[in-house]
């Protein structure tokens, strides 16, 4: 495919997205390293070009736009604001080498604290309208639902904290889950270094890039979570209970406030998850047919916070052709003492140009 194809189909792209009444804002390719770092910590150079500059320090190929528009909007957007941008993104592909390293985005942002769930409905529909000659499948998911499941747990604060850390990694999450649950054995290495009554006194020369406290900290804190009762199995039921929920939105709404009975910690989110699916039934969205998965959404940058969605090509082999959803704590991640409610979603143009060119 041609790169005058991809800009042309992201021309016609963002056009719509100004139409719907979005601003056009531009981002700079190059940023700063440590935003994205203290985001989602050292993991993300596994997915992202870093590099080192004499005068910046460490920088970063934009990995995607949302993050610096977040920025852009914090530092100096009024209220409320629609924002629509296209252009490259970077991403490292390790453990997909098939898939392009270099791509085009074109999104659409929406910041307006009046009503969340009407701004969600606001941001599919358009989506939905305006992938409509494509013939994409749509699934919708909400990570605030899994993340208050988890916040309701009775277990520790660091598990807690723990588990909610990696819920965008869902297999790391999994054994968290069965390690605290008590279902996975402890591995031979870790229960003998939990048996020293000091195994800091048998330590050799330290060769790596901790300190002796920072070793002798994380002993601690694994003999702590070591003496901490297991969750319990009702507590962990419920939990793949939640993971578990794969229906249409109407009947997910009905499992998932059965499932609110014994966790109602997560009442609030399925009550948003209800007032969203009413907001896009009003915005002629037939939530009757629209999938649900509770898990939909994880594996991804790792800031979405609530209602999240996609848009596929069946048995094309591709990537989700568009993406999106609900970011509201990285705007108070960003704005040093500010927030507001935020959503959005992203197109892949040279995608779109992809299934036009093998129908």
């Amino acid at each position: 495919m041609s790169l005058t194809a991809i800009n042309a189909k992201a021309a016609e792209l963002r056009g719509a997205f100004e139409a719907a009444g979005a601003a056009p804002v531009e981002c700079e390719i190059l940023l700063p390293a440590e935003t994205f770092l203290d985001l989602y910590g050292e993991d993300v150079r596994t997915r992202a070009y870093v590099s080192s500059d004499p005068v910046h320090g460490e920088v970063m190929l934009r990995p995607d736009f949302t993050v610096p528009v977040v920025q852009k909007h914090m530092d100096e957007g009024a209220e409320p604001a629609r924002y629509t941008y296209s252009g490259p993104v970077f991403r490292r592909q390790e453990e997909h080498p098939e898939r392009a390293a270099e791509y085009h985005q074109v999104g659409y942002e929406v910041f307006d604290r009046t009503d969340p769930e009407a701004a969600d409905a606001e941001v599919f529909a358009l989506f939905s309208q305006t992938l409509a000659p494509y013939g994409l499948r749509a699934v919708t998911g909400d990570i605030g639902i899994l993340t208050a499941a988890v916040a309701g747990l009775e277990t520790s604060e660091r598990r807690r904290a723990a588990l909610l850390r990696h819920i965008w990694r869902p297999r790391r999450f999994r054994a968290l889950l069965d390690r605290f649950s008590g279902r996975a054995p402890v591995p031979p290495s870790r229960a003998a270094l939990l048996a020293d009554a000091d195994p800091m006194a048998h330590a050799g020369p330290i060769n790596g890039l901790r300190s002796y406290g920072e070793i002798a900290d994380r002993v601690a804190a694994l003999k702590a979570d070591a003496a901490e009762e297991a969750l319990s199995k009702s507590q962990v039921e419920l939990i793949e209970s939640i993971l578990k929920v794969s229906e249409t939105c109407s009947f997910a709404i009905e499992r998932l406030r059965d499932i609110a009975v014994d966790l109602p910690a997560i009442s609030g989110a399925v009550e948003r998850f209800a007032r969203r699916c009413d907001a896009l039934s009003t915005r002629n969205v037939d939530v009757d047919q629209l999938e649900f998965e509770a898990s939909y959404g994880r594996g991804s940058m790792e800031y979405y916070d609530g209602f999240v969605f996609g848009f596929l090509a069946d048995g094309a082999g591709m990537p989700a052709i568009a993406s999106g959803g609900r970011y509201d704590a990285l705007t108070r991640r960003l704005g040093r003492g500010s927030e507001i409610p935020a959503v959005g979603g992203v197109v892949r143009p040279g995608l779109l140009f992809d299934l036009e060119a093998s129908s």
